[in-house]
């Protein structure tokens, strides 16, 4: 495991990268509100049922998300969060920063990490590599957006035989 939050599954011929829990819940729980965009503000407690996440783990995301102007907030009986922009207006980048998911296969060549080389950079060989794939990785989160995410989803349901309404 790399502190960038980011894992290499050996066990596997394929090379597997994965995100650490704080990204993939963060995109999870702002999909949710893509699919409720229009409803009104949704409390944690429904976005922690629904997506199986820890309540408390949430609050400390939708911290971020809200410093980083991703979603709103209301407070009373009817209070919760809502997403800040339309869903065609945020990507995976976006979250992924908000929540301080490192976005690179390992650490050194992650610049909003902080460190983008380490002593050995000059010597290592599969630094390029690193860099390239780092650079495809935010191709792809940077042209994605919740929307996108939402249609996917949308699709599916329809493929499946179930109804799908515009906000839910």
């Amino acid at each position: 495991m790399f502190s960038s939050g980011l894992y290499f599954d050996q066990s596997q011929e394929v090379l597997a990268i994965k995100l650490s829990t704080k990204g993939e819940y963060g995109v999870r729980a702002m999909l949710y509100l893509a699919l409720k965009y229009g409803v009104g503000p949704i409390s944690l407690e429904e976005i922690s049922e629904e997506e199986r996440i820890s309540h408390q783990y949430l609050g400390q995301l939708f911290v971020k998300l809200r410093k980083s102007r991703l979603v709103k907030s209301t407070r009373g009986a009817r209070g919760g969060y809502y997403l800040a922009q339309p869903p065609s207006q945020i990507t995976l980048t976006d979250i992924l920063r908000a929540v301080d998911e490192p976005i690179g296969p390992i650490e050194c060549v992650d610049p909003e990490g902080g460190r983008t080389s380490c002593d050995k950079v000059r010597d290592c060989i599969p630094h390029h590599v690193w860099r390239e794939l780092r650079q495809s990785m935010l191709s792809v989160l940077e042209r994605t957006t919740l929307q996108d995410m939402k249609n996917q989803h949308d699709q599916r349901q329809s493929l499946l035989g179930k109804e799908v309404t515009s906000n839910v």
